[in-house]
């Protein structure tokens, strides 16, 4: 069998604001109930599992693993700030209690692409000095670049750019389907130009408008993308978000209805 697990990203119930924040003994029962075997949050939504030893305890009383930990931050200069730098050593003092855990770096979207040259290599040296410092404790990083008006690599031309740099930088890509169709990609194509560098997987779906909907009611090819990545040796987490109204409106729905789709049209595609 595949090596491909399938978690659940916990944007689906960031985007509910406050609702949810603190609150991950409640989604990890819903991720559990809906068949998932891990999660993805963003250090934000932690509260007080920022404590290793209490994440580790409800993710074992719910029989989840902590497939990654996602760190959000500006990068807008050349260095890192002095709570950027924080955020990332507390993010890696996490990890360092997850053995296998992955570090997954997000850059929060600007207002506009205003120099963007200078915005990107910015983004890239930040990028590699929290990448060292995780490599020096043994943790894996991947960069997960998305698609707002704002964001410094979303399009063709940015991502020609970025996969030499990743590559030259022995950093780690995590590709977002439904970032890349936003941005003009075509996910399969990249998947395979990248083949080497992917770490880590989210799916996410849009439809032919660009607007986000529930996974299997939109554009996105998800079983010949969980073929592929198969066929190239993939051995990895995918996971799966939501980021559509229905979602924003009721994550714990959305969540066992993309639970049921992953059980039922995905998981047989991981097979040789």
């Amino acid at each position: 069998m595949s090596d491909i697990r399938f978690g659940c990203q916990l944007y689906t119930w960031q985007m509910s604001g406050e609702r949810f924040r603190g609150r991950l003994d409640h989604i990890a029962r819903i991720v559990r109930q809906a068949g998932f075997a891990g999660i993805e949050p963003e250090l934000g939504m932690l509260g007080a599992y920022t404590d290793p030893a209490r994440l580790h305890d409800l993710l074992a009383a719910e029989g989840l693993e902590l497939g990654a930990l996602t760190l959000v931050a500006d990068w807008r200069q050349a260095c890192e700030s002095a709570q950027e730098r924080a955020d990332a050593e507390t993010a890696l003092t996490i990890l360092a209690q997850f053995p296998g855990a992955l570090l997954v770096l997000c850059q929060m979207p600007g207002a506009d692409r205003r120099e963007l040259r200078q915005r990107q290599e910015n983004t890239l040296a930040c990028l590699d000095a929290v990448a060292q410092r995780a490599a020096e404790r043994g943790i894996v990083s991947a960069f997960h670049p998305n698609s707002p008006a704002g964001s410094v690599f979303r399009s063709p031309e940015d991502y020609r750019l970025l996969l030499p740099e990743l590559a030259r930088r022995g950093l780690g890509f995590a590709p977002d389907s439904g970032h890349l169709y936003k941005g003009g990609l075509d996910p399969g194509a990249v998947v395979a130009d990248a083949r080497d560098l992917v770490r880590h997987v989210h799916f996410k779906d849009l439809d032919r408008s660009g607007a986000w909907v529930g996974m299997g009611a939109g554009r996105s090819d998800f079983p010949g993308l969980v073929r592929q990545l198969s066929h190239q040796g993939y051995r990895g987490w995918i996971m799966v978000e939501e980021e559509s109204p229905a979602a924003a409106d009721d994550p714990d729905q959305a969540t066992q209805q993309n639970g049921t789709y992953v059980r039922n049209t995905l998981s047989k595609e991981c097979a040789p």
